[in-house]
């Protein structure tokens, strides 16, 4: 079932004191952590989330993170083993954390993945579902979890559509854990097939498709651009980087940062560094 959560007025509010590398007198009105692929392998074994995990920690004191979340593919094969090993990192945030699955979970049932991301979040936040919507004042955040593999079927992609064109005029920032087929040429092939996923990609509404799935390497790759109007930011994986190859891994996160004079601000840690990293920086609009 996919449902909507309407998020409380108090998650507006963030401190402005520290806000990284502005430039303007504008002050954060939403500001959120967004963590890429968790799945490792072979073991089961989770040592750049639990790192990144505690940075996101630190990073609340200082930046009054309001939530934090994650773009699927956490247990590799939807293993019981590699959900019972993730829990206990995942359930060390002290913030709310709103998932959707990827690939690797569909390798197992959605009632599995349902059970953990509940347990995910015992007293900070309730998972209504594989997909959901978290509407705030100025924008809101379609959580669009895949209904087999990668990919969208029929229902999934109108579903997703009707909620953006609900939502109109109200800017809307859309997670999926893989971005459409040919957005990130390093490998055009993956991706989301499904034809009818364009009339998604051409909402007017529509300001930026956030995805992982790819693994690739921030510093080696385009990993943030527009097209068509459409911002495509792509979260890095916190436990194996594949693209351009397998032989340089860095784990790193990405903040969000949404202003009152709608801009958005596009941070990058690196984790267990402190500050985000310049050559990452990018930003865009919610007026598209």
């Amino acid at each position: 079932m996919k449902l909507r959560i309407l998020l409380p007025t108090c998650l507006l509010l963030a401190s402005s004191a520290l806000a990284p590398v502005l430039a303007s007198a504008a002050e954060p009105v939403l500001r959120f952590a967004i963590l890429g692929d968790g799945e490792p392998k072979p073991k089961a074994e989770f040592p750049g989330l639990a790192a990144a995990v505690g940075h996101v920690n630190h990073l609340t004191d200082t930046l009054d993170l309001n939530f934090v979340i994650g773009v699927g593919d956490i247990a590799h094969k939807g293993t019981e083993l590699q959900y019972e090993a993730a829990t206990p990192v995942l359930q060390r945030l002290s913030l709310p954390f709103y998932p959707i699955m990827g690939n690797e979970e569909h390798g197992s049932t959605v009632e599995r993945y349902m059970t953990y991301a509940q347990r995910w979040n015992e007293g900070k936040a309730e998972i209504p579902g594989p997909s959901y919507v978290m509407e705030f004042e100025r924008l809101a955040v379609v959580m669009a979890s895949p209904d087999e593999g990668r990919d969208f079927n029929d229902q999934g992609v109108a579903w997703v559509r009707q909620q953006i064109q609900q939502l109109n005029p109200k800017p809307v920032l859309l997670v999926v854990h893989s971005a459409p087929a040919g957005i990130f040429p390093e490998n055009a092939d993956k991706g989301i097939h499904h034809p009818g996923f364009a009339e998604v990609s051409a909402q007017p509404n529509l300001i930026a498709m956030i995805s992982s799935d790819l693994h690739m390497d921030m510093d080696r790759t385009e990993h943030s651009k527009q097209i068509d109007g459409v911002h495509y930011l792509h979260i890095p994986a916190l436990e194996r980087t594949k693209i351009p190859d397998e032989d340089h891994h860095v784990p790193m996160f990405r903040v969000l940062s949404v202003m009152d004079d709608d801009q958005v601000i596009v941070d990058t840690y690196q984790v267990g560094m402190d500050g985000p990293l310049q050559r990452h920086d990018y930003r865009f609009s919610l007026k598209r």
